[in-house]
């Protein structure tokens, strides 16, 4: 697991950590164990990931598919290191993080705070990134 101290960690009301990073910053210590990538294109990692087209400021490619890849992130985060990753670590790593807090139980008009709050002060750079995780449902 994740140690909750490291930078980029954010800690999940269930208690789940998952580490959130930008890819243009020098990589981390540790390995993740999977990894959840949102970029406008595909990239290969040494170990085992899942890709979400997602352009920079923009809003994920696929809805349904990036609503199955955070339901995918929390569920490993439960006995794996589970990283999310943009360029940045902060317009769409924020907005999926708060995704993946919803799923965990946080209020979807609450989410972006929490996550500014636990994660980076300035995650979900966009309005429409904000308006996404304020309609994003923890249902199918």
């Amino acid at each position: 697991m994740w140690n909750a101290d490291e930078p980029g960690v954010l800690r999940l009301p269930s208690g789940r950590l998952i580490r959130g990073r930008g890819l243009r910053n020098p990589p981390p210590d540790t390995d993740p164990q999977f990894g959840l990538y949102l970029l406008g294109r595909d990239r290969a990692f040494e170990w085992p990931s899942r890709w979400v087209r997602w352009p920079d400021f923009w809003l994920p490619a696929d809805k349904a598919a990036a609503a199955a890849a955070f339901a995918e992130a929390l569920r490993r985060a439960g006995d794996e290191r589970v990283e999310v990753a943009c360029g940045g670590g902060r317009g769409r790593t924020g907005t999926a993080l708060a995704c993946i807090a919803v799923l965990d139980g946080v209020r979807a008009g609450e989410a972006v705070a929490y996550v500014r709050r636990h994660y980076h002060p300035h995650a979900v750079e966009t309005p429409w990134q904000r308006r996404y995780v304020e309609r994003f449902s923890s249902r199918p």
